[in-house]
């Protein structure tokens, strides 16, 4: 990512380029970007490509002012944070589901920031709803956050005794938890965003993906509070976990919740699209 590029994305975001990479700084971007840019997987139901390339990515969430969903989140603000002078890498991780079953390999892409300061933190703008700071990634007590309550904890050993894919000196995987709940088991090799094409695919194709059979638009309020429209279905949810659902009726009031509160413009209400698994 170039500095124009750079300083488009830092606009959009509304913050001014920052003079260090500092734990700081990078706690006010990870905010701004929840904030700015929602979590949506609406290209998957408007036939629109879900392509991995930074330039791609760049124009989507910058010049179009969209959202998007892991993968494309992700690896664009990673691309920014390593143009501002952050060490960034790239982490795999697999999302729990039912009966805590693992989803499948490059199911997550999230962000392993290292800091001028002496910070390495576990950072993730593309899960939705989750932490609003950067979590400390070698800490294992309890981090208290807007988002909820995180730890990153050990992974526990497998039927076969092996701790996962995961190599970092020696280490193995680490399990997200949230208010006691695992979220996802993240890897720590290093990765590269080429990695997570085949995840991507599978996500925006497969009929057993959450993805191709649900709409979701999503991003963080001022107040700590969260605003989601699922379809017609419009959820505000305040910092405190009280939810308030209402049923959008008309297209145009659709379209109005997208614009408004989402910064979005799509050419029409965006439907489930029928998933075949085959691209």
């Amino acid at each position: 990512m170039n500095p124009a590029q750079a300083d488009a994305y830092l606009r959009r975001l509304g913050v001014e380029r920052p003079v260090s990479p500092t734990f700081d700084v990078l706690r006010e971007l990870q905010l701004r970007h929840l904030m700015s840019v929602p979590f949506e997987n609406l290209s998957i139901h408007l036939g629109e490509d879900i392509v991995l390339d930074e330039n791609r990515l760049f124009d989507k969430v910058v010049n179009a002012r969209r959202g998007g969903f892991c993968y494309e989140l992700n690896g664009v603000f990673g691309a920014l944070l390593t143009a501002l002078g952050f060490d960034v890498t790239l982490l795999a991780a697999r999302v729990y589901g039912d009966e805590d079953r693992l989803g499948i390999p490059y199911d997550h892409l999230a962000l392993r920031v290292r800091t001028a300061d002496g910070g390495d933190w576990l950072v993730d703008v593309g899960f939705g709803a989750h932490s609003h700071r950067p979590l400390a990634i070698g800490q294992r007590q309890e981090q208290e956050d807007p988002g909820g309550t995180f730890r990153v904890v050990e992974a526990a050993p497998d039927a076969a005794g092996a701790r996962g894919g995961g190599a970092d000196g020696g280490l193995g995987d680490l399990d997200v938890v949230r208010d006691g709940e695992r979220r996802y088991r993240l890897e720590l090799r290093p990765r590269v965003l080429g990695d997570f094409v085949a995840g991507a695919w599978w996500h925006s194709t497969s009929p057993e993906s959450h993805f191709t059979r649900s709409l979701v638009c999503s991003r963080a309020m001022e107040d700590g509070g969260r605003i989601t429209l699922s379809g017609r279905s419009l959820t505000v949810t305040a910092p405190g976990g009280e939810r308030e659902v209402r049923e959008l009726g008309a297209d145009s009031e659709v379209l109005s919740v997208y614009r408004e509160r989402f910064g979005i413009e799509v050419p029409g209400v965006p439907t489930v699209r029928a998933s075949g698994g085959g691209g």
